[in-house]
């Protein structure tokens, strides 16, 4: 794949990711996707498959999808309203949900390499 076709990867992870967390927020009337209560049932599992269907469309460097994905979360808090005594601390959490989606993302990749081979 061409850097031009692996350059949408970037738009389509954080507008999904952003859609996603906002909705996630707007669902559970919280200012962040986490405190909702729905976030670890329904918000975080599909987050990870999205970063996996995203992994398989754009396999390379895979790492970029899953990060683009979770950190979406950082302008949806802003957008609604969050206050920035605990970014940091909200970074982190954020840095530490990239990980699993960072084995999806790459198994996303590897079944499409699985099947194409």
């Amino acid at each position: 794949m061409n850097e031009a076709q692996d350059g949408w990867g970037w738009p389509l992870s954080i507008a999904s990711g952003a859609a996603l967390w906002s909705a996630i927020a707007m669902l559970g009337e919280r200012r962040e996707p986490w405190d909702a209560a729905n976030f670890w049932s329904v918000g975080y599992p599909l987050s990870l498959v999205l970063v996996a269907a995203i992994g398989a469309l754009f396999p390379q460097r895979t790492w970029r999808w899953a990060a683009a994905v979770m950190f979406a979360q950082v302008p949806v808090m802003v957008a609604r309203g969050a206050d920035y005594t605990l970014l940091p601390l909200g970074m982190i959490m954020l840095a530490i949900l990239t990980l699993p989606a960072l084995l999806t993302a790459r198994a996303g990749a590897w079944l499409r390499r699985s099947a194409v081979a």
